[in-house]
């Protein structure tokens, strides 16, 4: 029997909607339609073009209607944390924030002014950002949240623009700092605490539920009947751990790309004094299972140094660069890519510059010198989570699964390898996707359990193991590291 299945996959450079062929316990992907995600700056804020990322998923449909085959469901998966705000008349409110927009500090200091940040991470066990949906809502106009009547995640206005039921799924849900993990529902102390109005506040609905069928005139494109909108993991990483192909319970998950996201699955949260201090957060995943993981500044500062570079008129693939950084000296500078300075777009490489010559170290001059500087850096702040995940948990990690787009980059993954001491598996590239077909495929009745999904990863990706190399230079250099850049415990806001 073969079925199959699309997956809108939102990221924050680009879409892609893919096609899923389950068949004799394989999965096959490919690529349907690709497009860029491009947020619009105004003087008055960073925003995402909705309209235009929808109007590309309908371009998608009509590209995989030329299939002339039945598409048993559909979902989308998103990032966290920003939101779509629905007026009485059920039309979107504009704008829709980008979550790196520059009212959230203001959003963290009215938050803190009502609500304490320990109280805050007691009910929700989520680390803190300054993104996080909690304090973008604090940022809002109160009269266009008076006029609002229904919140969603991006993933989740997605689904129900298909034709599903307006709701939050519970993945993406526990991304927003409104929600407790524990109890499985809104948090009213946080709502009620910061005066946000609780009538906006939809259902939550577990990973894996059928939101209803394909629109009409969607699945007209799509020249499919019957298709049915499911909300696997709404968010991306969600849907990425739910693929990644591990066994047992020794090892714990990078997902890697823009962002990346170290952790474990855990069957509880870990919502302790500790936990706080190091500012892990308690993410929920499919079955309500627990992502203990912190969220780390990914290749974001590489695509932002190949952007700026690509302005300059240097426009180098990311292949490119990565063979430059292969053939320069090892560990000539350092940064600390979780430093705050990197997380506003723009002004990159000048960024890093200032960053070496704050600390007395040599300033790379070459784009293969950046580029090496900085995947060095991430592999050593790899190090350094996984290190504070163990004493968390109290017990030592095997080995590291990296899915994602990130997983590709071979010379990351051997850095990571050799940073940690313990073996890295890497793929599946495209385990967004993956994971979004296969709970879309539990929730309609064609995979028994996420056990059997993991084997079907299994079964229909290679899975390369890098082992760990070069010991005694990736131990000075940790010890370098620490040295220039000691741990500060976390990211503990001040009132």
């Amino acid at each position: 029997m073969i079925t199959r299945y699309l997956g809108c996959d939102l990221g924050a450079e680009s879409g892609r909607l893919m096609l899923g062929v389950l068949e004799s316990g394989k999965l096959r992907l490919e690529e349907i339609h690709r497009f860029p995600n491009k947020p619009i700056q105004t003087e008055s804020g960073f925003f995402w073009n909705l309209k235009e990322l929808f109007a590309e998923l309908e371009r998608g449909l009509e590209k995989a209607g030329a299939l002339k085959a039945p598409i048993a469901g559909i979902s989308a998966d998103s990032w966290g944390v920003d939101y779509v705000l629905y007026d009485e008349s059920g039309a979107i409110m504009e704008p829709v924030f980008h979550y790196r927009d520059k009212r959230n500090e203001a959003g963290v200091k009215r938050a803190l002014e009502r609500i304490s940040w320990e109280e805050l991470f007691a009910e929700t066990g989520l680390q803190f950002l300054p993104f996080n949906t909690v304090f973008q809502l604090a940022a809002e106009d109160p009269e266009r949240l008076r006029r609002a009547r229904r919140i969603a995640g991006i993933g989740d206005a997605f689904n129900h623009w298909l034709g599903g039921k307006l709701c939050y799924e519970e993945s993406l849900a526990s991304t927003t700092q409104l929600y407790d993990p524990r109890r499985g529902r809104w948090s009213e102390k946080i709502i009620r605490a910061l005066g946000y109005p609780e009538a906006i506040f939809p259902e939550v609905v577990p990973s894996g539920a059928v939101l209803g069928e394909l629109r009409p005139e969607l699945a007209s494109r799509l020249g499919s009947t019957g298709t049915a909108v499911a909300a696997s993991c709404s968010h991306d990483t969600g849907a990425a751990v739910a693929a990644v192909p591990g066994v047992g319970t020794d090892w714990a998950y990078l997902s890697s790309g823009t962002w990346s996201l170290m952790g474990v699955e855990l069957p509880e949260p870990v919502i302790t004094d500790r936990c706080r201090e190091l500012n892990f957060t308690n993410e929920l995943g499919y079955g309500r299972s627990v992502r203990l993981l912190k969220n780390i500044i990914g290749l974001w500062i590489i695509q932002e140094c190949r952007r700026q570079w690509a302005r300059d008129g240097r426009d180098y693939d990311y292949a490119e660069l990565t063979r430059m950084a292969e053939a320069e000296k090892p560990f000539a500078a350092l940064i600390d890519p979780a430093d705050p300075r990197y997380l506003p777009p723009g002004g990159m490489p000048e960024r890093i510059a200032a960053a070496c010559r704050e600390t007395g170290q040599p300033v790379p001059e070459t784009l293969g010198a950046i580029v090496r500087c900085v995947l060095e850096s991430l592999a050593l702040l790899y190090r350094r989570v996984l290190r504070q995940l163990e004493s968390l948990l109290g017990r030592k990690i095997a080995r590291l699964h990296i899915v994602g787009g990130g997983s590709k980059n071979e010379l990351l993954n051997q850095f990571t390898a050799n940073a940690l001491q313990v073996p890295v598996l890497t793929g599946p590239a495209e385990a967004t996707a993956t994971g979004n077909m296969l709970v879309q495929a539990i929730a309609l009745g064609h995979v028994e359990s996420l056990a059997a999904a993991r084997q079907i990863v299994r079964e229909s990706f290679p899975i390369r193991t890098v082992e760990p190399r070069e010991t005694a230079p990736w131990e000075e250099a940790a010890a370098r590291f620490e040295k220039l850049f000691p741990e500060q415990g976390g990211a503990e806001p001040k009132p």
